[in-house]
């Protein structure tokens, strides 16, 4: 009999529309059921059956509750799926940092994970360290612009890099401002990995000074300054023929291979037809423009009929170097026994820039 009525009860749940009358189980006074949305109690008849006499008592009904719309709409999440975290933290960087004057559009768009990743706290004790250093708010910003990555640090990470350029790399006191401002990448290097490996390399191969060129410090050796070597090596140069260009122009270390030293040394080689060993005497060619400088001049030189040295040729401007264009193309040829007599018409073959 209990199993009857909680079959019966469970068919009106699943009911849609009005509880029709009931011709089996015969109903005292009621001659319809309320909508199940109405809260009431019902009150149930006795159940007759021919077999059985005895009825059950009468049982409070408990309405079943109809879920809302809004629940077919958006369904609960599952315990299992993480909530979104709320982005208040996240707002007050962003406004934080627009306070400051930075490019929040810029720094949003290319570089979000580092603001997400650092906490504001963070942020501040950078920008109150930078700051402290008499860096202005121009050149902080510059500085977090060319190195977003200053802002996960803190300033337990950056001032072992500050010790270490004052104490190992001899830097002075007065110039920290400027070796930061050109090379803000230092402050994120590890001293142990990066800058102390680097700074022995470049004392092993005799480079005096390396507080004038601390950019190569947060170089790798590894991946950046013996591959440039060792390509200098396979084009026909010694090691120590190459190991001497670098000491005598250490900025060759940040020149692409691909971008800049393979094509100008293609140039050198098969448009000039020059000799390698004016390259080991004047590395400085590789900071030239290929396209504005090299090219152009290169030309002028082959049209007059002339040839000069590399560091005449590209070092000089281009008032003088027309002057002495001119010097050569509208002077007597001069005698066999004067300096200035030569095939190449090198007037300038005295001349030591280095």
């Amino acid at each position: 009999m209990e199993d009857t009525l909680l079959h019966f009860l469970s068919n009106i749940k699943l009911s849609p529309l009005p509880y029709p009358k009931a011709h089996s189980f015969p109903l005292s006074h009621h001659d319809y059921c309320p909508a199940l949305s109405c809260p009431r109690t019902l009150q149930f008849p006795t159940l007759s059956s021919k077999t059985n006499t005895a009825s059950l008592p009468p049982k409070p009904f408990k309405t079943p509750e109809t879920p809302s719309i809004s629940s077919h709409h958006t369904p609960p999440l599952p315990q299992s799926q993480p909530q979104e975290p709320p982005n208040t933290e996240f707002q007050e960087k962003i406004l934080y940092l627009d306070s400051i004057g930075l490019d929040i559009f810029s720094l949003i768009n290319h570089h979000r994970p580092f603001i997400l990743s650092a906490s504001l706290s963070n942020i501040k004790s950078i920008i109150d360290l930078l700051t402290s250093m008499n860096f202005t708010p121009q050149e902080f910003r510059r500085i977090i612009s060319m190195c977003p990555e200053i802002l996960t640090s803190t300033p337990s990470t950056v001032t072992p890099v500050i010790t270490f350029l004052l104490r190992e790399a001899r830097v002075n006191g007065s110039d920290l401002k400027h070796v930061i401002n050109r090379r803000p990448r230092l402050l994120v290097s590890s001293v142990k990995y990066c800058l102390r490996p680097t700074l022995y390399f470049l004392q092993s191969i005799g480079l005096e000074e390396v507080k004038r060129h601390t950019y190569l410090l947060s170089c790798s050796v590894e991946k950046k300054l013996l591959p440039r070597i060792q390509y200098f090596e396979k084009i026909g140069f010694s090691y120590k023929d190459a190991v001497s260009m670098f000491r005598r122009f250490p900025q060759l270390f940040n020149y692409s291979i691909k971008n800049n030293i393979e094509p100008k040394l293609n140039y050198f080689v098969v448009e000039m037809g020059r000799d390698l060993k004016e390259l080991r005497e004047f590395p400085q060619y590789f900071s030239f423009s290929l396209e504005n400088r090299i090219k152009p001049r290169h030309q002028c030189c082959v049209e007059k009929g002339l040839c000069f040295p590399l560091h005449t040729l590209l070092k000089t401007s281009q008032e003088e170097f027309m002057s002495r264009i001119d010097v050569c193309c509208n002077s007597s040829v001069p005698l066999r026994s004067s300096p200035l007599y030569s095939v190449n018409c090198d007037i300038d073959s005295t001349t030591n820039t280095e």
